[in-house]
């Protein structure tokens, strides 16, 4: 690098930096996730405003691989953290209701998307019809089991039944959505000449859950008790990336290899070292790394060349989004006999899709599924069904009861809860 891309990447990452916590904060003032104003922070340096004029000036093009390669990283970590939350505990304390509801809010949205897809095909096609498909399904079945966990905590609700079951429901989906997007990258060739990697798939994650995570049990109980050092810190750190980096060669993506390393860390006498992995690893991810990773993810947005057609589109995206998940969380929920209101506020929790919905269509835009001008539709359907939210429980339930104890302005936890409240929240059962 020279001496003037490397001021002009440290001036922009400053700007991008103050800017996203400028409006995380003001769009939690307005009663949103923070995750709201980061994305409105990205999509506003990108070329939707002044044809891009301020991304130009701040992030020339010689820098830009650069800013890839950081949001790449934050990426890998906040998938590591959503994988070291994942706990099946949470699922079973919540009764039978969560896998139907879970099921239900899948497969209905993914239907409809795929439909939808087939419409969409002669505008926005990528000439791999069948990937086009099953991921347009896959983008309209996802929640943001993260900035779902935050909007709990927010209105002191994840200690609630009601919070607990949208927290089970939200984690299958998390991982049946992952599970999907990986089938549909191993089925779409996207390796090319290297697809046979993907034969090693089976291997490499019986390897993580018979040898990796039982060897990590061990070495856990030797240390029982013990906090972060910076030998651990290191250790996992390695653990994550070198995941992240088989799943990749494997031609999956290293948002699978990095998830799958944080499920894989072991649950039980860890409680002290999840949360400080977590505390460590959060705070550095959501004060930079992720605000770069919504800074790539505008510069991909274009909105200013959008028509009466392309406005079409999108309230097709939003009606096949909102109507599939609402209509089938809501469907479930009643059938396992909860009250109408609480049926009603499950479904529209379960329609929050923020950060994790953004991994997905840059995933899917990396690959080829998706166009420039439906990626940029997409991006906006993320944004307005997590906004959505919040006016929405307000409506159904009531104000927001007092806040968790927790400091609401602290960067790590708008996307994740604490460990240590997670894990008291997961004892309670399933609403009546």
């Amino acid at each position: 690098m020279t001496t003037e891309q490397t001021i002009s990447l440290l001036f922009g990452l400053a700007v991008m930096v103050i800017l996203a916590r400028m409006l995380g904060a003001l769009a939690r003032r307005l009663g949103q996730p923070a995750v709201i104003g980061e994305v409105l922070a990205g999509i506003a340096l990108g070329p939707t405003l002044l044809d891009g004029a301020i991304s130009d000036a701040l992030f020339p093009a010689s820098t830009r691989p650069l800013l890839s390669a950081l949001a790449a990283v934050g990426v890998a970590v906040f998938m590591f953290i959503v994988g070291l939350e994942w706990d099946a505990a949470m699922i079973r304390g919540s009764g039978p209701i969560a896998p139907s509801v879970s099921l239900s809010s899948i497969v209905l949205p993914f239907g409809l998307g795929a439909l939808l897809a087939l419409y969409l095909l002669d505008s926005h096609g990528t000439g791999n019809d069948l990937a086009f498909v099953l991921f347009m399904g896959i983008a309209m079945s996802i929640t943001a089991f993260p900035v779902l966990a935050r909007i709990l905590t927010d209105r002191g609700m994840a200690r609630t039944p009601l919070g607990v079951v949208a927290l089970a429901c939200a984690s299958i989906d998390d991982v049946l959505a992952w599970s999907l997007l990986a089938a549909v990258v191993a089925i779409s060739g996207s390796a090319g000449a290297d697809q046979w990697h993907i034969l090693l798939a089976v291997p490499y994650l019986l390897a993580m859950l018979f040898v990796v995570r039982p060897f990590l049990r061990r070495a856990a109980e030797r240390r029982a008790g013990l906090g972060i050092t910076p030998a651990i810190l290191a250790f996992v750190l390695a653990g994550l990336l070198l995941s992240a980096a088989a799943t990749e060669w494997l031609g999956l993506h290293y948002i699978f290899g990095a998830f799958l390393f944080g499920v894989v860390l072991p649950r039980a006498g860890t409680e002290r070292l999840r949360r400080d992995v977590h505390e460590r690893l959060g705070d550095m991810s959501g004060t930079l790394l992720l605000p770069i990773f919504f800074l790539v993810a505008g510069l991909k947005v274009d909105l200013s060349g959008v028509g009466i057609g392309g406005l079409g589109d999108l309230g097709l995206i939003l009606l096949v989004a909102v109507g599939g998940k609402f209509l089938g969380a809501y469907a479930a929920a009643r059938l396992n006999r909860m009250p109408l209101r609480q049926s009603a506020a499950l479904a529209t929790l379960m329609n929050t899709r923020g950060l994790t919905e953004l991994i997905v269509l840059n995933v899917g835009l990396q690959l080829g599924f998706l166009g420039q001008d439906l990626y940029s539709l997409m991006v906006v359907m993320a944004v307005v069904t997590t906004a959505m939210a919040g006016p929405l429980l307000t409506r159904l339930l009531g104000r927001p009861a007092a806040r968790d104890a927790e400091d609401p302005d602290d960067v790590a936890d708008v996307y994740l809860l604490k460990p240590v409240k997670a894990t008291a929240d997961r004892a309670q059962g399933p609403a009546a």
